[in-house]
């Protein structure tokens, strides 16, 4: 089975998109559509099928993912192992700025301990941005967040969406909430503001922004409230609890994806270990720790 094939056909699974595949891959659409053609015809079976507008995979092509992947990775793992050592490499790792402080230390840590001859240089951005960007041949790697559920990537960790506040902050009933929360591409944008409209809540938009610090810095110095991931709140600040009557935010994945033309050393037998070796080192008390609550006025 042709290796190309099957590396464009994961391109095509994780972006859940021919053109985001075409461009992780330097191919033209065209070209991706007439490699699925060469796979499906090998195979000689149907993988895709149309639902509306949508593109999904059919029960044989979900079938071959596994076996898409399990091998390239013993393709990918042999090939490094008849590399020569080349000494330090550089690897580009993009990451969320929402995760800088909490994910990615833990993350260059697990990165160093199974290579110790590697070189990082990391890009903060959005997860939708680290897409664009991996899909330009800009990053090697990238943390992002993905809709739960999805195939994209490998799963490295669940994180819940929450509400919250400086800690002592008490909210005021009645009182206009102000807001500072992430830009619209974020999953939190949409639940929270369509929650608060649903409740008929009124609130104050004081913010937006892609900077993780600059929404910390509003909450924690300029009593504003946020909705983040439980994983980016910090030791000053406190989840609002259910008696503040706020709606309820989403549970996100957070994943690991590889660009489709990977680096050598990036292989999915790499990822894998990483995830692994970064649960493991992950601390349990800091893991289910649980946050402060405030508490309604009054």
């Amino acid at each position: 089975m042709d290796i190309d094939l099957l590396r464009t056909y994961l391109a095509i699974v994780d972006t859940g998109s021919f053109t985001r595949a075409a461009r992780q891959t330097f191919r033209t659409q065209s070209a991706v559509s007439m490699q699925m053609k060469r796979l499906e015809a090998d195979v000689e079976r149907a993988l895709f099928r149309r639902e509306g507008r949508s593109l999904e995979l059919t029960d044989d092509g979900k079938r071959l993912v596994h076996h898409a992947r399990r091998i390239l990775a013993v393709h990918d793992e042999a090939m490094a192992s008849m590399r020569p050592d080349a000494g330090t490499f550089r690897i580009r790792l993009g990451c969320p700025d929402d995760y800088a402080r909490s994910i990615l230390p833990r993350m260059i840590m697990v990165m160093r301990e199974l290579y110790p001859n590697i070189s990082l240089n990391v890009q903060c951005a959005s997860s939708n941005k680290l897409r664009q960007l991996m899909d330009e041949g800009e990053i090697d790697l990238a943390v992002l967040t993905r809709a739960p559920g999805s195939d994209e990537g490998y799963l490295l960790l669940e994180d819940q969406g929450v509400w919250a506040a400086a800690r002592g902050r008490r909210l005021q009933e009645g009182e206009v909430l102000p807001l500072a929360i992430y830009e619209p591409d974020c999953k939190f944008h949409s639940a929270a503001l369509d929650g608060l409209d649903k409740l008929q809540r009124p609130y104050e938009l004081l913010m937006t922004s892609s900077n993780a610090s600059a929404l910390l810095a509003m909450v924690k110095e300029g009593g504003a409230i946020t909705a983040v991931a439980t994983s980016t709140l910090s030791e000053d600040m406190a989840v609002l609890g259910a008696e503040h009557h706020l709606p309820p935010l989403p549970r996100v994945e957070i994943a690991v994806m590889i660009a489709g033309q990977p680096h050598p050393m990036m292989t999915p037998a790499f990822v894998k270990d990483l995830i692994a070796r970064y649960r493991e080192v992950l601390d349990d008390r800091e893991l289910h720790q649980a946050v402060p609550e405030t508490h309604a006025a009054g």
